[in-house]
């Protein structure tokens, strides 16, 4: 079967890059979820959390303090990994897609296991996903652009960051909300089911995005041998 072909470059245009809709759509659920998802999280620690018998079993907010800070550092390592995934192994669209997978299957383990046991799963790989595409995803709105439409640039950027804070803003008044009248499997679940539908609305896009090919190995190498500015001026 032959690889799908998709494009490398730009095209020369000076109209908007046909895959930024799709990019829009796909970081305004994502941070719907992950916001909603962290809204309500200390609230479930020290309220919600049962033990394997299903027996409630809360922290305390001192413990869960720790936790939620120990997953918040997790989260802003990861993109460390992730920047590394995608310039030298991947690319960006695979790493974010792979990864939002992995940030699917965090949500879902925070939706069916009110443990603790669900909740390291779920912030293990919340923060894996989360972390991993944060470099990658405002980098590809670059990538979509050439030297004919970049005076687009700015009037996207808006557009993206209103997406962010939209998807932010609207899940921390809802997800309360759902916690209170339907309990954990609903108020995880949701922002579960939104961070699906923002990785179906990538891979939707996947014909229209430019894809910058990964650096491979090269790319440490040209790091490594540049040379350096002299010392003795």
């Amino acid at each position: 079967m032959a690889k799908p072909s998709y494009l490398t470059a730009p095209r020369k245009s000076a109209n908007l890059p046909k895959g930024i809709p799709y990019i829009v759509g796909n970081e305004a659920a994502e941070r719907f979820s992950y916001y909603g998802m962290r809204t309500i999280l200390v609230i479930f620690m020290t309220q919600y959390l049962k033990n394997a018998h299903g027996e409630l079993s809360p922290m305390t907010d001192a413990e869960a303090k720790v936790w939620y800070h120990d997953f918040m550092a997790w989260a802003y390592f990861f993109p460390i990994l992730g920047a590394i995934l995608s310039d030298a192994f991947l690319g960006k669209y695979r790493t974010i897609i792979g990864l939002s997978i992995v940030y699917c299957l965090g949500h879902l383990a925070l939706a069916l296991d009110e443990t603790r046991t669900g909740l390291t799963v779920g912030l293990s790989l919340i923060a894996i996903g989360a972390g991993g595409i944060k470099p990658c995803v405002t980098a590809h709105v670059g990538d979509q652009f050439g030297a004919s439409n970049n005076h687009l640039l700015s009037k996207v950027f808006g557009w993206f960051y209103w997406s962010i804070n939209f998807g932010a803003f609207i899940s921390t008044l809802l997800t309360p909300y759902l916690l209170n009248q339907y309990g954990p499997h609903w108020a995880f679940g949701i922002p579960g089911i939104l961070m699906f539908l923002a990785t179906i609305v990538f891979w939707l896009g996947r014909r229209q995005f430019v894809h910058i090919p990964a650096g491979g190995k090269n790319l440490f190498q040209r790091n490594v041998q540049s040379p350096r500015p002299s010392s003795h001026g």
